[in-house]
């Protein structure tokens, strides 16, 4: 599985419909399910929490939790669902994660996350992989990081995924912890430099298709979060400019016309049309018509009935065929 280039995990984002959306844009990228807790799996509706479409393959399941036996039982189940990967999540903020003692809390503990590592390793034969930050509120970085990069290689760790920030959990709202610690690539670049037998894939603050080509010079991956999300046109590019393939279409309105089969589907199979077609609104970023397609989609899409042809009405809008913009 190559991870060169990867769409982060985000809350209440890259569920399936936007998963489906975003591999319409790019064959290549290693998708991420929303993180997805060991108590949820274990207790609630598995097929709602874990089901995706087969297309979306590679993909990969982020797991919340700190206890290794049911870490573990949740990789297998995942395992047993066709994902790619288990990914843990050492990097969240958020106070309700840490209430569960997992998350970003988990940066003060990396022994705990080695034996977590450990037992999702003898669980299932697929990678398992790990999310963190630099460190947490005081911690040195330079030893944070050093110290979870440790525990989890012993363990058996796939690679590391490295969003390049501290996290303030006492001080800072989630939110805040995305934009204000500062970032601080050259420490993720010394921690590659330091274990080349890592794969060290970065995250944090990373805008355009250029940018990541150029971490590409020092970490053996990149991670694209809220850019991938709020202008998923700049996917389009990754397959040719990071992969050196053609992508799959070559215009934006190619996509849209391509995500009408799914809708229809998806529709008919009782989902509502606006929770698809919020994960699209940023397609046609500033092509002419985009904000009269984001206007009909806001109007339209939340009404009983909504179906594929509100969303081409909308796509009808937009000026020309939104052709792949360049990376700049």
């Amino acid at each position: 599985m190559d991870r060169k280039f990867s769409i982060a995990p985000m809350l209440d984002w890259t569920d399936r419909h936007c998963r489906h959306f975003h591999r319409l844009l790019t064959r290549r990228a290693l998708l991420y399910t929303e993180m997805v807790t060991t108590g949820a799996i274990l207790h609630g509706d598995r097929n709602r929490l874990l089901g995706y479409d087969p297309v979306e393959h590679p993909v990969a399941v982020q797991l919340g939790g700190s206890d290794p036996a049911a870490l573990a039982a949740c990789a297998k189940i995942c395992a047993d669902f066709g994902y790619d990967e288990i990914n843990l999540n050492v990097g969240c903020p958020s106070d309700r994660v840490q209430e569960g003692r997992f998350g970003a809390c988990l940066m003060a503990e990396p022994a705990l996350v080695g034996d977590c590592v450990a037992a999702m390793k003898a669980a299932v034969s697929i990678p398992v992989t790990v999310k963190c930050r630099i460190g947490i509120d005081d911690q040195d970085p330079e030893r944070a990081l050093d110290a979870l990069a440790d525990a989890v290689v012993a363990a058996g760790v796939d690679a590391l995924v490295v969003h390049a920030r501290k996290a303030w959990l006492d001080g800072l709202s989630p939110r805040e912890n995305r934009d204000v610690p500062p970032l601080d690539y050259d420490r993720v670049y010394r921690l590659k430099n330091a274990r080349p037998a890592l794969p060290i894939i970065l995250n944090g603050g990373i805008a355009t298709i250029e940018a990541a080509r150029a971490h590409l010079d020092h970490v053996d991956g990149v991670m694209l979060g809220r850019a991938a999300y709020q202008e998923p046109w700049r996917l389009l590019d990754v397959d040719r400019e990071l992969f050196d393939v053609a992508p799959a279409y070559v215009s934006l309105r190619a996509v849209a016309e391509a995500m009408v089969p799914y809708i229809e589907r998806e529709v008919a199979g009782g989902a509502r049309l606006s929770a698809i077609t919020r994960h699209l609104l940023g397609l046609f970023h500033a092509v002419r018509g985009a904000r009269a397609f984001r206007r009909h989609l806001a109007t339209e899409a939340v009404k009983p009935g909504a179906d594929a042809r509100v969303f081409m009405a909308a796509v009808d809008l937009v000026d020309g065929d939104g052709a792949a913009r360049s990376v700049a």
